[in-house]
């Protein structure tokens, strides 16, 4: 038996601008999805996906040498009932294959089953986690793997094998990363906060890449804000960086900041991570932040060390 491990996710500066090579703060989460490989008798490779409930989400059978897609079943919720999870799953398997011949390419069957550790609807890297075990199976490139599926920066890729925070810069399948001597002082006044819906990070792409521009200027000053939040050592200069940050992402992107449209009464910061739209956001605030954000229908607060290595 064999088994894999890799960390979620959040990006704490940078959404969107890691695309095009501004340094980024990342930071890897106490929570992810492992990958456990199992030898069997069946020229089969039989998939299990299991959410952090133990709920089977997607089961699905290859032959074995040649790959195919023999059956199928998935939780019928699931993307609203899309039926491509398998053809999305063998199209990655294909990919892995495509950088290593001899992966699953032998006579020998293989009971897979990964298991995620958080809900699979928060965001922090379902996809990016299983990318990474399977890389670390297979042994070929995670970046060159992610590229050639979902596409995008690969600092998910860098915090599923990191247990530090990072600073993040990409450059194409070789990116820079770096420790970040980010813990700051005051860790025990943040909060991640989940908006109840998980956010299409392809979309949120999308729309970044038709309205950027040139953006010269703009990556210069996302990486000395990256620099700066590492830097910071008191909450109150900690929450303009926050709001210097939305701001500049706001005027790139032509969309409110979530402070704008949510929590614009909040006695505290709010920042969106990722996606704009969705999954989690960061709030600083204090012992009354969680009855502020329950009263507004977000039940999921999290304490900053909770979630974070």
């Amino acid at each position: 038996m064999k088994e894999f491990y890799s960390n979620g996710k959040l990006l704490l500066t940078g959404e969107y601008f890691v695309l095009d090579g501004a340094k980024s703060l990342a930071l890897p989460t106490t929570c992810g999805q492992n990958l456990i490989v199992k030898q069997i008798e069946e020229q089969q490779l039989i998939w299990k996906s299991y959410t952090n409930t133990d709920e089977c989400w997607l089961e699905a059978i290859f032959d074995l040498p040649k790959l195919r897609l023999f059956s199928a079943d998935f939780e019928a919720s699931e993307d609203g009932g899309n039926d491509t999870l398998a053809e999305t799953l063998m199209h990655i398997l294909q990919e892995v294959r495509n950088l290593n011949p001899n992966f699953l390419n032998s006579n020998k069957g293989y009971l897979v089953e990964t298991h995620l550790t958080f809900p699979k609807n928060w965001g922090l890297g379902t996809s990016s986690t299983l990318i990474n075990n399977l890389a670390n199976w297979a042994e070929v490139n995670p970046y060159i793997l992610l590229q050639n599926t979902f596409g995008g920066s690969g600092y998910d890729l860098a915090c599923a094998k990191h247990n530090t925070s990072i600073f993040y810069t990409r450059n194409g399948i070789k990116p820079t990363i770096e420790q970040a001597e980010f813990n700051p002082q005051f860790k025990d006044q943040l909060y991640f906060v989940y908006l109840n819906k998980k956010q299409n990070s392809r979309e949120g792409i999308k729309r970044f890449k038709e309205l950027k521009g040139n953006l010269t200027s703009e990556l210069s000053d996302i990486s000395s804000l990256t620099n700066a939040f590492v830097e910071c050592n008191n909450l109150q200069d900690f929450e303009k960086l926050l709001q210097e940050h939305e701001q500049l992402v706001s005027k790139t992107i032509q969309l409110k900041t979530v402070q704008e449209i949510y929590f614009s009464d909040y006695f505290g910061q709010t920042k969106s991570l990722g996606a704009w739209g969705g999954d989690f956001i960061l709030a600083t605030g204090n012992e009354n932040s969680i009855k502020y954000f329950k009263q507004k229908g977000f039940q999921t607060i999290i304490p900053y060390q909770d979630l974070i290595l």
